[in-house]
């Protein structure tokens, strides 16, 4: 009788499960020792090289055997959450940022003005110019330059431009071109300046050499310009201004040039008569030739008259006496 027992189902499965166990983990430690395979890259190496550009190796991956049929490991992703911004928020935040921006540009002593640096100017301070500005201490970003060229020009009309530039963080240029006097008209008590262009303002310092006028009436005002709305009227025609700077030189030494509304201009010669030349400044000079001519011939006479009035150079006469003898005569009996 043999001893060997013959094995039960249960013991035969149990045997059968433990072999497929021990072949299974047999292949996967094959499958773990067994080498990878090369991978070539499709891309030419002339290319790679041309363009030298490094290709980047495709991701591997990597199964560890753990002794477990079927069983990987990956690498882990980490996501972080972007928080979410809607259009309230975006505006809350752009208004707080652009508060803060004007608050700072209003109160930081680095945007406001020291004082405005004054460019053209002779007669008239830096002090002067900037007391009528109202740019010092002021913030830069509330200086408005057509506002303080208007201001300039309204208060000194001695000014015949003014320009404003402003500039970061805090400067403040004033470019300033002042009328040229020619002539220091006196009437009554009082006295001024007249440009060329007829208009009046207030003596400052050192005009130079300038026409003294006497106006005995008022002269007639001048037409305001259409090209400079802040250029005051003109005190006086420039018309008559002309005739002035044309009369000028003739006026003999220890007279004074008058202006009267009906004679015109004219003077008090020293030799005793007056002098009129009417207003118009187209013929003046060709009038103080014949008011010269007409002066040698009475003085070679031994005559002195009271008056001449050349107003019209082709009709000049003179009195004497207070008889007014026409020039043609007097032309006449100077030629026999």
């Amino acid at each position: 009788m043999s001893n060997k027992r013959e094995l039960t189902r249960a013991e035969m499965v149990r045997a059968r499960r433990a072999q497929q166990t021990a072949k299974e983990i047999h292949q996967t430690v094959q499958r773990s020792v067994k080498p990878t395979m090369p991978v070539s890259s499709r891309v030419g190496t002339s290319y790679v090289q041309a363009k030298h550009k490094r290709v980047e190796e495709p991701k591997r991956r990597f199964n560890v055997a753990l002794g477990l049929p079927n069983i990987t490991l990956h690498k882990p992703t980490i996501h972080f959450s972007r928080p979410a911004l809607n259009w309230r928020t975006t505006s809350v935040v752009l208004v707080l940022v652009f508060g803060a921006l004007l608050y700072f540009a209003w109160t930081l002593p680095y945007f406001h003005v020291p004082v405005a640096t004054v460019l053209g100017n002779n007669r008239l301070t830096r002090d002067e110019i900037n007391s009528v500005l109202g740019v010092q201490g002021q913030s830069i970003f509330m200086v408005q330059p057509k506002e303080v060229e208007t201001r300039l020009r309204m208060n000194y009309p001695e000014l015949a431009s003014a320009h404003v530039d402003v500039y970061l963080p805090n400067y403040v240029y004033v470019t300033v071109t002042e009328r040229q006097p020619v002539i220091l008209l006196q009437q009554g008590e009082g006295f001024t300046w007249i440009d060329a262009s007829g208009v009046a303002f207030r003596p400052r310092g050192d005009g130079g050499v300038l026409v003294p006028v006497l106006a005995l009436s008022t002269p007639p005002a001048g037409t305001a310009s259409a090209d400079d709305p802040y250029s005051p009227p003109p005190y006086m025609q420039k018309e008559l201004v002309d005739a002035i700077l044309a009369l000028a030189p003739a006026v003999p030494a220890g007279s004074t040039l008058t202006f009267d509304s009906t004679e015109g201009l004219g003077w008090t010669d020293p030799r005793g008569w007056k002098a009129y030349f009417g207003t118009n400044a187209k013929d003046m000079p060709l009038r103080i030739q014949v008011y010269q001519s007409l002066v040698n011939s009475l003085v070679s006479k031994n005559k002195t008259p009271e008056y001449i009035n050349v107003a019209f150079a082709d009709a000049p006469y003179y009195r004497m006496a207070k008889i007014a003898e026409p020039l043609l005569e007097v032309s006449a009996e100077s030629e026999q």
